[in-house]
């Protein structure tokens, strides 16, 4: 395969191409910890912004919020990472290996209801004095008071949540954007029951979130990964998609593939290379991963400017 040369990426003369064909330079990102995932984004995740994660068990939801936050320590040494578990499961020590910055993260109280997250927001905001980040892990992991207050067998048609959802949001969206504070909130897939045409998944919190939210990526496990060393095969890691649902930022409706490594966490080297792959790029076995990084950027705003429009609807 010839080896071909990309120049550093110039938008062609194309309707919207200085806007939609290259990264915003008005917008400040945290990287996601992988290349590919960034550039379906549009940069990354986008700060003074909420954004939401969705996937099924073992999709990599945490992953992606401990590289979230690894990223933006390195990015913003003074910055504030507030992680909230609702869900009793984190493995601070696992995190920690992975690179997750535990001496930086506050964990604060307990959390158990969408008010409880409300009340703490209103503190965060009150108090902040830099950039921050707040993640809730998972949405689907809390409940509303109302529902704590009612008997186990009393009946609820669950609107409790998605109406307290809606409420935070109203009340505290632009506050988040003034103070630099970055929402993340992690959901899991639910089957949408008795759908025949549309979605066949949902999650939890009802429409606010998909209103309020600037990003939205779904996840799915593609597959799994598997070594085998000294006659014994053992899975060693998974192959995700991400569907950027909802963006911004940038066009939706973006695509990445990864690779996920038990005790690393995303491949990003793995990533980039099967997408210059795929695009028929050709690269040297030993190019240095910040190489590989530079040409898939390039690649693909280059793809994207081809899928513009080739005039513009209105004369500005």
């Amino acid at each position: 395969m010839a080896r071909v040369k990309l120049e550093d990426s110039k938008p062609p003369e194309k309707s919207g191409g200085l806007y939609f064909g290259a990264p915003k330079k008005d917008v400040q990102f945290i990287k996601s910890g992988c290349t590919m995932l960034d550039l379906a984004l549009g940069g990354g995740w986008a700060r003074r912004r909420i954004a939401n994660v969705v996937g099924d068990k073992s999709s990599g939801k945490t992953l992606l919020m401990i590289e979230a936050a690894a990223n933006f320590s390195i990015q913003e040494p003074k910055g504030i990472v507030r992680y909230r578990e609702a869900e009793q499961a984190f493995d601070n020590a696992y995190a920690q290996a992975l690179g997750f910055p535990l001496d930086k993260v506050d964990f604060g109280e307990p959390i158990d209801t969408i008010e409880d997250v409300f009340e703490d927001l209103e503190k965060v905001i009150k108090g902040a004095k830099g950039p921050e980040i707040y993640i809730v892990d998972s949405l689907d992991s809390l409940s509303d008071r109302a529902e704590l207050e009612r008997d186990i067998d009393e009946g609820s048609y669950g609107t409790g949540k998605a109406k307290m959802m809606s409420q935070l949001f109203r009340r505290l969206v632009r506050e988040l954007g003034n103070k630099d504070i970055t929402v993340f909130f992690v959901s899991q897939v639910r089957d949408n029951i008795g759908v025949l045409i549309g979605k066949k998944h949902t999650r939890s919190g009802g429409r606010a979130l998909d209103f309020y939210s600037s990003q939205i990526a779904w996840l799915a496990q593609l597959g799994k990964i598997t070594r085998e060393i000294k006659g014994i095969k053992r899975v060693t890691g998974i192959n995700v998609q991400a569907k950027i649902e909802k963006n911004k930022i940038a066009l939706p409706y973006r695509e990445a593939a990864f690779p996920i490594k038990f005790a690393y966490g995303v491949d990003d080297y793995k990533a980039c290379a099967e997408f210059l792959k795929a695009t028929k790029i050709d690269f040297a076995k030993d190019t240095p991963i910040e190489e590989l990084q530079r040409m898939c950027s390039n690649r693909w705003w280059e793809i994207e400017n081809e899928f513009l429009p080739t005039e513009q609807k209105y004369k500005v």
